[in-house]
Formats: C-alpha cells, sequence, structure tokens
C-alpha cells in the first residue's frame, strides 16, 4: 500500500499529489510506533548473574504452557584456530552426540518422548544451544541443555559421522551459485579476516581437525562466564533461579581467552574475481566492509538501507533493476552487523549478457542515495514499516529468547524492546544522507561474477 502511494506520489497523482501520501505515512508510522511500544512494553527482563559467572535473563510469559531455554556462548568461528576453520561449528554439531551420561540415541529419545526440541548452532561470533519443552517438562529441558553443555564426550564414531556430513554438504554447495558467490565474496571482503572462511569450514580444514582439537576448544571456550542463557515461557523468575543453580551451579568459571583479532578493514580499491560457471543466469555480489552492531549509526543505516535495497519492491534498486530495467527477478542489500564489522552486499541475479548493465545500475543506485537526500515519502515508508515488523522478531518464545540473548550480548540494554520503535523515529533525512556517505563505498568495493565469463564479460566499473 505504502510503496504504491510512493509511486503515485512520484507522478504527481492521488489526492493532494505528494502531501497525502507523506500524511498517510506519517500517521501510520505514528499509529505502528505507539503499537510496537505497548507490545514491547510487555518485555520486562529478569536478569541475574550466577555465582560462577553465566548471565541469565528470565522472561515470564504464561500465555502458553512452553518453556523455552536458550544458551550463547561467546566463542564462534571467529575463534577457529589457524588452518583449522569449521572447528567451533563442529564442537556445536557433537554436543548432543554423546555426553558422559547420555550417548547420541538417548539424547534423541528422550527429547522427543515429551514432543521438546534440542537444538546447537555455531556462527561466526557465537554458538547457540537451545531446548524447548512443555512446562511439565522443565525440569527435563535443564537437565539436557546443562548435560550437553557440561559434559559432551565428543564420542569418536559421531565425530567421523558428522564430519562425514558436513563434508558432503560442502560438495553440495559447489552447484549452488549463490553459495560459490558468497563463499568467493567473504574472501575477498575479509581477506586477512577469520570471517573470510565458511562458518562450517572447507573440505581442505575440516580432515584435519581431530578430537584433541574439539576438546581443547570447548574447555577453553564453553564457560559459564562466557554464556548467556534465556529462558522464556511459563516460567518465574525464581523458579528459573532454582533450577539453574541446580543444573549450572557446578559448571566452572575461568578468566576469558583472550581476543587478538582486529577488525576487519576496508579495502582501499575495488577488487573483482569472476567465477566460471556454464549457466545461463550470472549470479552478482557486490560490497564490502561493512559496520558492526554495536555502531551507534546502526539504526539510521537500517533505515538508509531498507530504502537502498531492503524494503523489497519498495526499494529504489528494486524498482531500477527490476521494473524499470528489467534485469533481474529480484535484488536487495544488506549489511550484515556483527560483532565486527560484517559485510555489506548487494545481490542479485542476471542473464549473463547484461551482467555489466546491472553492476552499473548497482553502482547508480549507490552513488545516487549518497549524493542527495532521500524524500519525505521514502523516509515516512520505511520507518513505518521497520518499526511495524519490529514485533515479529520475537512473536515466538523461541524468537525472544534468541533475541534476548543478543540484546545481552551486543550491551544494548534491556530496555532494547522498548526504545528501539524511537531510536528508528529519530532517523531523519539528514541522517540518512549522512550514513550514505559514510558506509556506502562504491569506489573501493568487491564484486564477484559466478557465470559464463565469455557471454558476461564482465567489466570493472569506474
Amino acid at each position: 500500500m505504502l510503496s504504491g502511494y510512493r509511486r503515485r506520489a512520484a507522478r504527481g497523482e492521488g489526492r493532494g499529489g505528494q502531501t497525502f501520501p507523506r500524511v498517510m505515512s506519517l500517521l501510520l508510522a505514528g499509529f505502528l510506533i505507539t503499537a510496537t511500544s505497548a507490545l514491547a512494553a510487555d518485555i520486562n527482563p529478569v536478569r541475574f548473574v550466577t555465582p560462577n559467572g553465566m548471565t541469565v535473563l528470565v522472561v515470564e510469559q504464561p500465555a502458553l504452557p512452553i518453556v523455552q531455554l536458550h544458551a550463547l556462548i561467546k566463542a564462534g568461528s571467529a575463534q577457529d584456530p589457524p588452518g583449522k576453520s569449521g572447528l567451533a561449528n563442529l564442537v556445536a554439531d557433537l554436543l548432543d552426540e554423546g555426553t558422559a551420561r547420555r550417548n547420541a540415541k538417548q539424547i534423541a529419545e528422550e527429547i522427543e518422548f515429551v514432543g521438546g526440541a534440542l537444538a546447537a548452532k555455531a556462527h561466526e561470533d557465537f554458538t547457540t544451544v537451545s531446548a524447548r519443552v512443555l512446562k511439565k517438562d522443565t525440569e527435563l529441558g535443564f537437565d539436557l541443555l546443562a548435560d550437553v553443555l557440561l559434559h559432551p564426550s565428543f564420542p569418536p564414531k559421531e565425530l567421523a559421522r558428522v564430519r562425514s556430513q558436513i563434508l558432503g554438504e560442502i560438495t553440495s554447495e559447489k552447484d549452488a551459485p549463490d553459495l560459490i558467490a558468497r563463499k568467493a565474496f567473504n574472501e575477498v571482503v575479509f581477506d586477512g579476516h577469520p570471517y573470510r572462511w565458511p562458518v562450517n569450514g572447507t573440505e581442505h580444514s575440516l580432515p584435519t581437525i581431530t578430537r584433541a582439537d574439539l576438546s581443547t576448544f570447548y574447555a577453553g571456550e564453553y564457560r559459564p562466564n562466557q554464556t548467556i542463557l534465556s529462558i522464556v515461557g511459563d516460567i518465574t523468575a525464581e523458579q528459573a533461579r532454582t533450577l539453574v543453580a541446580k543444573h549450572f551451579a557446578s559448571w566452572k568459571k575461568a578468566p576469558p581467552t583472550p581476543r587478538a583479532v582486529r577488525a576487519p578493514a576496508l579495502a582501499d580499491k575495488p577488487s573483482v574475481r569472476l567465477i566460471e560457471k556454464d549457466l545461463t543466469q550470472a549470479t552478482i555480489m557486490l560490497g564490502h566492509v561493512g559496520i558492526s552492531r554495536t555502531n551507534p549509526d546502526f539504526y539510521a543505516v537500517t533505515v538508509m538501507n531498507y530504502i537502498l535495497g531492503a524494503g523489497g519492491f519498495s526499494s529504489r534498486l528494486m524498482d531500477s533493476i527490476r521494473d524499470k530495467q528489467g534485469l533481474a527477478y529480484g535484488v536487495g542489500s544488506a549489511f550484515d552487523a556483527r560483532l565486527m564489522p560484517g559485510a555489506f552486499l548487494v545481490s542479485l541475479q542476471t542473464r549473463n549478457e547484461t551482467a555489466n548493465q546491472a553492476i552499473t545500475g548497482v553502482l547508480k543506485e549507490l552513488n545516487g542515495i549518497r549524493d542527495a537526500p532521500v524524500t519525505d515519502e521514502e523516509l515516512a515508508d520505511a520507518k513505518a514499516y521497520i518499526m511495524g515488523s519490529f514485533p515479529l522478531r520475537f512473536d515466538t518464545t523461541a524468537k525472544l529468547a534468541e533475541v534476548l540473548s543478543q540484546v545481552e550480548f551486543y550491551g544494548l540494554g534491556l530496555d532494547y524492546f522498548t526504545h528501539y520503535p524511537s531510536w528508528i523515529e529519530k532517523v531523519t533525512k539528514d541522517d540518512v544522507l549522512r550514513v550514505a556517505k559514510q558506509y556506502l563505498r562504491p569506489d573501493r568495493y568487491a564484486l564477484v561474477v559466478v557465470g559464463n565469463q565469455a557471454k558476461a564479460n564482465v567489466k570493472q566499473q569506474p
């Protein structure tokens, strides 16, 4: 609806020319910020730190008889030793494959018998381990989560099986042009930084990882004082405190492992990597080092990027590349904000023969949003959508527990849920222009093109 208003306004149509859609957008934004604030006001986390240093966050939600546990360990693939990429991921995958008390089959049967779920996943900056159970099975949920976190045994048989599965996945990824492009893009953008390696490792690094490597990584990184535990659902803060003490008090704290990794640096000139793949379409990824999640400009960048390429059919990239030029079915941009600056990325697929035209179009839009302020309608539409969709990020116990852990991890403050809409609302056109100039660098891009290179004939853009 809003994007339709914006298109009509650009042509001078609609009631009152451009004034009517702008007023409607601003009214809608005001309504959404009020509604969002009301929903967020119900989220009042209780925070405490255990004697062994584990940070615990509890949100009571008794509406459904469900309890969600979400542990975040402050170690991910960025902590993989040189030549051992995939180690953090392999540790995570093996947590529920056997402990000192249970084998893999027993763990699976116990959680499945009560209709629950248990999962672990490594990311670049952290690893998450979660359990979901009905209220009546809360004790079991805590017991299983504590068991896999405190007592993993990394059985050799399971290590061989899981490693083989991951290697199979890596092999299959060679047939996916988007994955090929993203891996190459990360290697170029994060040259010399741990973010350059895939979380799941490589076909060269995985075979070198031993059971001793797993144990060493686990012993150095999995500590209570390196863990954030979010608990959401039909449980009181006092009940949670009692269960945490019962199941996690024996976990011994230790000094955090020193971190020596520097933030990734922005390249000083454009770079291009062309990968031959005999396909009818070229997969294009263009971008550079972006921002961290703790950057104070994060909210202005979020609004700016929505207008540029994250706003779907209402974004400038979609309007130009798809609607006006017909070069791609879809195109979008994203800032992957991590603990250290992640990537800014524009991605699309187009016919090999139109690759240069698409790349030119992307760079034109990057320069365009840096050269002049966005319109009132664009700003109002972006803020209305971002604020209005905010509650969808925590509309289940699992989502809320995940967001809650990350809020603590990035130090965003427990008032984050209440203040997020106002932080977005405060963004001005001057803010958007300022962050576009500062954080979009079309003169220092990395470009990856996967496709038929003879037909694409990609040229480095000025």
